[in-house]
């Protein structure tokens, strides 16, 4: 082997070594939320143990510390007094209603400065029978960065809601208008 060869390949070594796993906090969000819409089968009418997207464990290993930060300043003004949820509706697939995830997609964008778009498209309302000739399948883009050596979810944008709603965004307004008046539910859903 050439020097330039043996130069250029430990150049490039330690890059794919630390090179973060930007697709795998999106992965495990999408794989709760599709445990939390799976059909049930006709011998039951019990739906799986939710899981739930902000647990103590997905706080600590799947998101920022920024995004954490805002999520627990919204949770102080649940949506409902018996749940901790800042949410009044599902914030991942955009609803409260929905059937369960078909054709979800999972695209990467290019990482730059230790940040990428992981884009993931789903359908959840086929169930809901006949659809608008527009209808296009939910689309999410989750803003990916490397913190502390791991790849954490910074935010979420939902594209098809007002103004590409970004939950951290919507967290804020959440804490801001609790803090203000007690009312924890800042911003409405789609639906």
């Amino acid at each position: 082997m050439s020097r330039l060869g043996l130069v250029a390949l430990a150049l490039l070594l330690p890059v794919s070594v630390e090179a973060a796993d930007f697709k795998a906090p999106v992965s495990e969000v999408m794989a709760a939320a599709a445990a939390n819409w799976q059909d049930l089968g006709a011998d039951t009418d019990t739906p799986p143990p939710y899981a739930d997207y902000f647990s103590e464990d997905f706080l600590k290993r799947l998101y920022s510390k920024d995004f954490v930060a805002k999520y627990k300043e919204a949770a102080k003004y649940p949506a409902y007094e018996d749940d901790g949820s800042p949410f009044d509706y599902d914030p991942v697939i955009g609803g409260q209603d929905g059937c369960a995830l078909k054709d979800v997609t999972t695209t990467e964008g290019q990482p730059a400065n230790g940040a990428e778009d992981v884009t993931v498209t789903f359908d959840n309302s086929h169930c809901f029978g006949e659809r608008a000739a527009d209808w296009q399948p939910e689309t999410l883009v989750f803003k990916v960065i490397e913190e502390d050596g791991r790849a954490v979810i910074d935010d979420i944008e939902r594209p098809s809601f007002e103004e590409g709603a970004s939950l951290k965004k919507e967290m804020v307004e959440i804490a801001e208008a609790g803090a203000n008046d007690g009312n924890g539910s800042a911003a409405e859903s789609p639906e």
